[in-house]
């Protein structure tokens, strides 16, 4: 069987090191070409000592120039976006793990991959603890009125809160059917210390330098509470998430949306 072949777009940043390096530890992934907005080379070493691959500015022409099957994106929201539309309309399966798509964006993304007949995976957390999290709140929020969320993240994110704890949040309320019950504050001393609420979960966001990401749900009821925690410790964690995705995505159509919809956990779903 011949390699998936694999572009990353983003590839000289935090996250597009990594992909880089998992792709190329992978014997049925072939990274067949790099692009970032920074490029100043025409050229890529790859951290196998393989070679090299070509490295542009310019998404269009190296998908042009090398005709991969997966486009692997870790960039911004807004990036992705065009991203999208340049990979799908040239017949190339995408792999999204940027956070802070709206759900317009998600559905364009939907439109774009059905009408061009190519696969998207979009998850807002690749790490397959997170992935395992969620189901676990999705299953949880049935059984409780009141749930809160934590979410750190280094003082570099761009965003707040996560894409991750947004998707926990609105999985959560979905799970249950109606909003979460909020305890309003009579008096709150200081404005946004509530987090910011969605249909009624509390959503807190922390960004210190020294973490990678965290997320804990809080869900309580009369006499217990119950506390759901992920920790990332590297960006390692997010790999094995990744490379499931490039693998999955060259056999679907249209949008899946969350890593925990290739991994056959309850409840998870496909398209938006």
């Amino acid at each position: 069987m011949r390699p998936i072949t694999v572009v990353v777009h983003g590839a000289l940043g935090k996250m597009g090191r990594e992909v880089t390096n998992a792709v190329c530890r992978d014997p049925n992934l072939e990274m067949i070409g790099a692009v970032d907005i920074q490029a100043t080379q025409e050229q890529l070493t790859l951290p196998n000592a393989s070679g090299q691959v070509p490295l542009s500015s310019d998404l269009s022409s190296v998908l042009q120039n090398r005709h991969p099957q997966v486009l692997v994106d870790f960039t911004i929201a807004e990036a992705s976006m065009v991203a999208a539309r340049i990979a799908a309309q040239q017949g190339v399966n995408l792999v999204i793990g940027t956070s802070g798509l709206s759900d317009d964006d998600l559905s364009e993304i939907d439109r774009l991959s059905q009408s061009n007949k190519v696969g998207a995976v979009v998850a807002p957390n690749f790490a397959l603890g997170a992935a395992v999290l969620l189901h676990l709140a999705r299953t949880a929020a049935r059984f409780f009125d009141n749930a809160e969320i934590i979410e750190l993240h280094d003082d570099e994110k761009a965003d707040a809160p996560s894409g991750t704890a947004l998707a926990t949040a609105r999985a959560m309320v979905q799970s249950r059917g109606k909003p979460f019950v909020y305890p309003r504050t009579r008096m709150e001393k200081l404005s946004g210390s509530r987090g910011g609420l969605i249909d009624g979960v509390a959503v807190h966001s922390v960004r210190l330098p020294g973490l990678v990401a965290s997320q804990e749900v809080i869900f309580g009821a009369l006499g217990q509470t119950l506390s759901l925690r992920h920790d990332t410790t590297s960006r390692e964690c997010y790999m094995p998430g990744v490379i499931v995705a490039v693998k999955e995505v060259v056999k679907r159509q249209g949008l899946v949306y969350g890593l925990d919809a290739l991994l056959n956990l309850e409840g998870s779903g496909e398209g938006v």
